[in-house]
């Protein structure tokens, strides 16, 4: 740690404590060259993954964004709002235990698709349509027949 005083690159830790709430170390230091004493604090640092998109421009990950898109999904559906915020949560938990700097849009849409699957089939379907882009009648019926194939125990096509 560099002294803040004199710059020299060469410091001493003298004592260190976690504070009450136990989210932060602070440490007195000395510095070796001017003798001069300063405290520095250590926290822990989550930095959510920047977001790839499609068209390959890069942007924050946003959690309103997220949950706009669960809410529209879910419009006039008998879901709790902590059960959303349950689903919002669990996404975030999955982006940052995976470690990236960086996750491409179409794996948050995996996620909230997945979330969705799990709180409410017809949000799911809602949400599928315009995620995947559904074309026809045909596509509706095949992510219905999926849903249905999940229920009765069968595995869902790839």
């Amino acid at each position: 740690m560099r002294c803040p005083f004199c710059q020299h690159e060469d410091t001493q830790v003298l004592d260190t404590r976690v504070s009450e709430e136990g989210d932060s170390v602070r440490r007195r230091r000395r510095c070796v060259a001017c003798d001069k004493r300063f405290t520095t604090y250590e926290r822990v640092e989550l930095a959510m993954p920047v977001v790839v998109k499609k068209n390959g421009s890069r942007t924050e990950f946003d959690p309103k964004k997220l949950q706009g898109s669960l809410q529209l999904a879910l419009r006039k559906r008998p879901v709790s709002a902590e059960a959303v915020d349950a689903a919002i949560h669990r996404i975030e938990q999955q982006l940052l235990s995976s470690g990236k700097r960086e996750v491409v849009s179409e794996q948050i849409g995996e996620l909230v698709m997945n979330e969705l699957q799990k709180l409410d089939k017809i949000a799911y379907i809602r949400f599928a349509s315009v995620y995947k882009s559904f074309e026809d009648v045909a596509e509706f019926q095949d992510a219905i027949a999926e849903i249905g194939r999940e229920r009765k125990g069968g595995k869902p096509r790839s």
